[in-house]
């Protein structure tokens, strides 16, 4: 009786702090003859903190705590701060929900679905990812639902103070997290556009990164990229000892993945994915033409530049750590093959997210949980965007829609990387994609060829940095 008197108590302080923000904005109404200001407004929802509010001109931006439970499941049994950040534009506008999918940004910015439909914005950090990060830290609580059910009780709070249209966006694990939003949540957002979000269905079956890196750009440019990546580890002997130098001089340690070797190794085998995600095609005049007449120190700068030869130290893995733990217990991650290189070179491979995380963690992969995703997106999706680039390794295992989906599409960006987006795709595309976001925004176009952004382009709010993230492995 007890223990039923408990949760029924934890219930009702969950429901509480989801359905008292309406409320207090209705009541300072009442009191006032006015609207309360919106800074006042987002401070009367339960749970919620202010950290900074930081002016730019037609907005205002806040970057907020919001008391999470640890367990969404049991809401008692502890909370954590999760930052948000809320570019407000006014109440009357449609309200677009943004997922990086790692930290949250700071700095004020416009995902493209806010510029199209001139909306408000609110980004979510992940949880795990710190300071968003419960201390101490249960690891099973990283989870797809987990950190869904985070997204809709921050959407829950927020609705009645921002209660037009919202849109759910994000790039790469930010478009898979508004993905599985949409699948643990689907009657919360009235539409979604999902960025380059890998979708690795079968974690053990991934030919399809093969077949692209056998046809992605041009014959010669592939030869420079593969002729590189080769002479990087024929070479792993003097490239080592520098590899050594440069870690010693910052301080670089390798605890995690084992051993100085096995970090070169996996920065090296980056190297060719690295340059398609984040590279056009026309970089790769950029590649030394003849790799084994290049200098030691040129090979060093090429690999250094694309990959970062202190990614997969400590130091660089550390904030990474939530990524490769979900990467290693349900997500997935990609592996492939390198015919070109001779296997007496090639030592460890593509390396298991497990030696990528400190094994102080468990880990255990839940073969069933993209599953889930992929045929609930196959058969259910509703108002869903993807878009990719055609030269992007991640969209080789995409996201699909089929015959039980309705208004969703998937299209890909001619010649685009990692951060393609629908001002890249074709004309008659692009009017379709932003005809659709505009009507699920509840601001809709008259047709589709009108169909244009609603907010002017700015250089510093609009700016697309693509973020920079480790590849996944098996």
């Amino acid at each position: 009786m007890r223990k039923a008197l408990r949760w029924l108590l934890a219930l009702t302080v969950l429901i509480g702090t989801l359905g008292t923000a309406g409320a207090a904005t209705a009541a300072q109404a009442g009191r006032t003859g006015q609207v309360a200001d919106i800074k006042d407004q987002l401070l009367a929802i339960p749970g919620m903190s202010l950290i900074q509010e930081k002016p730019y001109t037609g907005y205002r931006y806040f970057v907020l705590n919001y008391t999470q439970p640890v367990d969404h499941r049991h809401p008692s049994k502890g909370t954590f701060q999760q930052r948000i950040t809320v570019l407000h534009k006014d109440v009357s506008r449609p309200t677009v929900f943004y997922t990086g999918g790692y930290n949250v940004s700071t700095t004020p910015s416009r995902s493209e679905p806010t510029r199209i439909a001139d909306a408000n914005q609110v980004s979510l950090e992940y949880r795990y990812f710190t300071p968003s990060r419960p201390a101490p830290a249960d690891w099973s609580k990283l989870d797809i639902w987990q950190a869904a059910s985070d997204q809709h009780r921050v959407f829950k709070a927020l609705k009645p103070i921002y209660t037009k249209n919202w849109i759910a966006t994000g790039g790469s694990k930010g478009g898979m997290t508004a993905t599985y939003f949409e699948r643990f949540y689907p009657r919360d957002m009235d539409g979604v556009v999902a960025y380059v979000a890998p979708n690795d269905v079968v974690n053990n079956e991934d030919s399809a990164y093969d077949r692209f890196f056998t046809k992605v750009g041009t014959k010669e440019c592939r030869d420079r990229l593969d002729a590189v990546q080769r002479e990087a580890l024929v070479r792993r002997d003097a490239l080592e000892k520098k590899y050594a130098a440069y870690a010693a001089e910052n301080g670089f340690t390798f605890t995690t993945v084992g051993s100085l070797d096995k970090a070169y190794e996996a920065v090296v085998l980056d190297y060719v994915w690295g340059f398609w995600q984040y590279s056009l095609l026309s970089d790769c005049d950029s590649i030394p033409a003849n790799a084994a007449t290049a200098t030691d120190d040129e090979i060093w700068t090429s690999v250094d530049t694309i990959s970062g030869f202190s990614f997969y130290t400590d130091q660089g893995l550390d904030p990474y750590t939530p990524y490769y733990y979900q990467a290693g217990t349900q997500l997935g991650a990609p592996t492939i093959k390198f015919p070109y290189i001779e296997k007496k070179y090639l030592r460890y491979g593509y390396q298991p997210p497990r030696n990528f995380v400190p094994r102080s963690i468990p880990m255990r992969f839940q073969p069933g949980a993209m599953r889930d995703v992929d045929s609930w997106v196959r058969h259910h999706a509703d108002h869903m965007l993807f878009v990719y680039g055609q030269n992007d390794p991640w969209g080789a295992e995409r996201f699909a829609v089929g015959k039980g989906s309705k208004d969703s599409y998937v299209f890909t960006a001619p010649g685009l990387n990692h951060g393609a987006n629908v001002a890249g795709l074709t004309a008659d595309q692009k009017a379709l994609a932003t005809a659709r976001i505009l009507a699920w925004a509840g601001v809709p176009a008259t047709t589709a060829a009108q169909a244009k952004p609603l907010a002017p382009y700015d250089a510093k709010l609009d700016r697309q940095d693509v973020q920079r993230e480790p590849t996944l492995r098996p």
